[in-house]
Protein backbone atom coordinates (compact mmCIF):
# COMPACT_ATOMS: atom_id res chain seq x y z
CA UNK A 1 0.00 0.00 0.00
CA UNK A 2 2.82 2.43 0.80
CA UNK A 3 4.21 2.34 -2.76
CA UNK A 4 0.74 2.99 -4.20
CA UNK A 5 0.28 5.91 -1.80
CA UNK A 6 3.66 7.32 -2.82
CA UNK A 7 2.54 7.18 -6.46
CA UNK A 8 -0.65 9.10 -5.64
CA UNK A 9 1.32 11.75 -3.74
CA UNK A 10 3.97 12.02 -6.47
CA UNK A 11 1.21 12.69 -9.02
CA UNK A 12 -0.43 15.24 -6.66
CA UNK A 13 2.87 17.07 -6.16
CA UNK A 14 3.49 17.17 -9.91
CA UNK A 15 -0.01 18.09 -11.10
CA UNK A 16 -1.31 20.21 -8.19
CA UNK A 17 1.87 22.04 -7.14
CA UNK A 18 4.00 21.70 -10.27
CA UNK A 19 4.10 23.81 -13.40
CA UNK A 20 2.24 23.29 -15.61
CA UNK A 21 -0.56 22.32 -13.27
CA UNK A 22 -3.65 20.24 -13.92
CA UNK A 23 -6.83 21.68 -12.31
CA UNK A 24 -8.63 18.36 -12.91
CA UNK A 25 -6.29 16.66 -10.42
CA UNK A 26 -8.34 18.04 -7.52
CA UNK A 27 -11.44 16.07 -8.56
CA UNK A 28 -9.38 13.08 -9.65
CA UNK A 29 -7.16 12.68 -6.57
CA UNK A 30 -8.74 14.54 -3.64
CA UNK A 31 -11.41 13.18 -1.32
CA UNK A 32 -14.61 15.24 -1.22
CA UNK A 33 -13.67 16.53 2.26
CA UNK A 34 -9.93 17.08 1.67
CA UNK A 35 -8.14 19.42 4.09
CA UNK A 36 -5.13 21.44 2.88
CA UNK A 37 -3.36 23.43 5.57
CA UNK A 38 -0.15 25.44 5.55
CA UNK A 39 0.53 28.04 8.26
CA UNK A 40 0.75 30.95 5.77
CA UNK A 41 -2.88 30.35 4.73
CA UNK A 42 -6.14 29.56 6.47
CA UNK A 43 -7.02 25.85 6.19
CA UNK A 44 -8.96 24.88 3.06
CA UNK A 45 -11.67 22.22 3.32
CA UNK A 46 -13.36 20.38 0.47
CA UNK A 47 -12.54 20.17 -3.22
CA UNK A 48 -14.21 23.49 -4.13
CA UNK A 49 -12.21 25.48 -1.53
CA UNK A 50 -8.96 23.75 -2.46
CA UNK A 51 -9.53 24.38 -6.18
CA UNK A 52 -10.41 28.05 -5.51
CA UNK A 53 -7.27 28.44 -3.37
CA UNK A 54 -4.86 26.99 -5.93
CA UNK A 55 -6.54 28.83 -8.83
CA UNK A 56 -6.24 32.22 -7.08
CA UNK A 57 -2.70 31.44 -5.93
CA UNK A 58 -1.70 30.61 -9.52
CA UNK A 59 -3.45 33.70 -10.93
CA UNK A 60 -1.39 35.83 -8.54
CA UNK A 61 1.81 33.83 -9.20
CA UNK A 62 1.51 32.54 -12.80
CA UNK A 63 4.96 30.90 -12.68
CA UNK A 64 4.23 29.15 -9.35
CA UNK A 65 6.13 25.88 -9.19
CA UNK A 66 6.99 23.50 -6.38
CA UNK A 67 8.93 20.26 -6.72
CA UNK A 68 9.90 17.39 -4.49
CA UNK A 69 13.36 17.22 -2.94
CA UNK A 70 14.62 13.77 -2.02
CA UNK A 71 12.59 10.61 -1.70
CA UNK A 72 9.03 10.34 -0.44
CA UNK A 73 8.68 8.40 2.81
CA UNK A 74 5.55 6.30 3.33
CA UNK A 75 4.13 4.42 6.28
CA UNK A 76 0.58 3.11 6.16
CA UNK A 77 -1.78 5.87 5.01
CA UNK A 78 0.82 8.63 5.44
CA UNK A 79 3.36 9.97 2.96
CA UNK A 80 5.94 12.62 3.83
CA UNK A 81 7.70 14.74 1.25
CA UNK A 82 10.16 17.61 1.29
CA UNK A 83 9.87 20.31 -1.36
CA UNK A 84 11.15 23.61 -2.67
CA UNK A 85 9.58 26.19 -4.91
CA UNK A 86 8.07 29.59 -5.33
CA UNK A 87 7.11 32.09 -7.96
CA UNK A 88 6.86 35.73 -9.01
CA UNK A 89 3.85 37.83 -8.10
CA UNK A 90 2.82 39.31 -11.47
CA UNK A 91 -0.94 38.76 -11.24
CA UNK A 92 -3.85 40.24 -9.30
CA UNK A 93 -3.70 41.30 -5.67
CA UNK A 94 -3.70 38.40 -3.22
CA UNK A 95 -5.15 38.57 0.27
CA UNK A 96 -4.94 34.88 1.16
CA UNK A 97 -1.87 35.23 3.39
CA UNK A 98 -2.52 35.30 7.15
CA UNK A 99 -0.09 38.20 7.54
CA UNK A 100 -1.66 40.45 4.93
CA UNK A 101 -2.25 41.22 1.30
CA UNK A 102 0.04 42.05 -1.57
CA UNK A 103 -1.03 44.55 -4.24
CA UNK A 104 -1.48 43.52 -7.87
CA UNK A 105 1.66 42.72 -9.82
CA UNK A 106 4.09 43.56 -7.01
CA UNK A 107 6.88 41.85 -8.95
CA UNK A 108 8.11 40.26 -5.72
CA UNK A 109 9.65 36.82 -5.91
CA UNK A 110 9.40 34.14 -3.26
CA UNK A 111 11.45 30.98 -2.99
CA UNK A 112 11.21 28.76 0.04
CA UNK A 113 11.07 25.13 1.19
CA UNK A 114 9.01 22.93 3.44
CA UNK A 115 7.86 19.50 4.47
CA UNK A 116 4.40 18.05 3.96
CA UNK A 117 2.57 15.09 5.48
CA UNK A 118 -0.25 13.74 3.33
CA UNK A 119 -2.85 11.18 4.35
CA UNK A 120 -4.06 8.96 1.54
CA UNK A 121 -7.44 7.29 1.89
CA UNK A 122 -8.52 4.70 -0.68
CA UNK A 123 -6.16 6.10 -3.31
CA UNK A 124 -7.09 9.77 -2.76
CA UNK A 125 -5.54 12.66 -0.84
CA UNK A 126 -7.60 13.23 2.33
CA UNK A 127 -5.24 15.64 4.12
CA UNK A 128 -2.25 17.74 3.18
CA UNK A 129 -0.64 19.29 6.25
CA UNK A 130 2.53 21.21 5.61
CA UNK A 131 5.12 23.26 7.37
CA UNK A 132 6.81 25.84 5.19
CA UNK A 133 9.52 28.41 5.71
CA UNK A 134 6.90 31.13 6.04
CA UNK A 135 9.34 33.66 7.49
CA UNK A 136 11.46 33.60 4.34
CA UNK A 137 8.40 33.85 2.05
CA UNK A 138 6.82 36.68 4.05
CA UNK A 139 10.10 38.65 4.09
CA UNK A 140 10.51 38.20 0.35
CA UNK A 141 6.92 39.33 -0.30
CA UNK A 142 7.35 42.38 1.93
CA UNK A 143 4.59 41.31 4.33
CA UNK A 144 6.98 41.51 7.26
CA UNK A 145 10.20 43.43 7.66
CA UNK A 146 13.28 42.94 9.73
CA UNK A 147 13.60 45.48 12.54
CA UNK A 148 15.67 48.56 11.82
CA UNK A 149 19.19 48.24 13.21
CA UNK A 150 22.80 48.63 12.15
CA UNK A 151 23.02 45.05 10.87
CA UNK A 152 21.92 43.52 7.58
CA UNK A 153 18.39 44.04 6.29
CA UNK A 154 16.45 42.57 3.42
CA UNK A 155 17.50 43.62 -0.05
CA UNK A 156 15.07 45.56 -2.30
CA UNK A 157 14.05 42.27 -3.94
CA UNK A 158 13.01 40.95 -0.52
CA UNK A 159 15.79 38.38 -0.30
CA UNK A 160 17.82 38.02 2.85
CA UNK A 161 21.37 39.32 2.71
CA UNK A 162 24.19 36.88 1.99
CA UNK A 163 24.88 34.68 4.99
CA UNK A 164 21.56 35.28 6.80
CA UNK A 165 20.15 31.90 5.91
CA UNK A 166 23.38 29.96 5.92
CA UNK A 167 23.61 27.51 8.80
CA UNK A 168 27.14 26.47 7.85
CA UNK A 169 28.39 30.07 8.09
CA UNK A 170 26.74 30.62 11.49
CA UNK A 171 28.14 27.31 12.77
CA UNK A 172 31.68 28.25 11.66
CA UNK A 173 31.32 31.72 13.22
CA UNK A 174 30.28 30.16 16.52
CA UNK A 175 33.46 28.08 16.71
Amino acid sequence: MSEENKSVVARWFKEFWGNPWNPRVVNELATADIVVHYPMHEPKRGRAEVLKFITEFREAFPDLNFWGVGELIAEGDYVVGRWEGGGTHTGPALSDFRLGSIPAASGRKMKFAGTTVLRVQQGRIAEELGQEDALTAMLQLGLIRLPEHDGPATRPDGALPAGWNNMQESTETAR
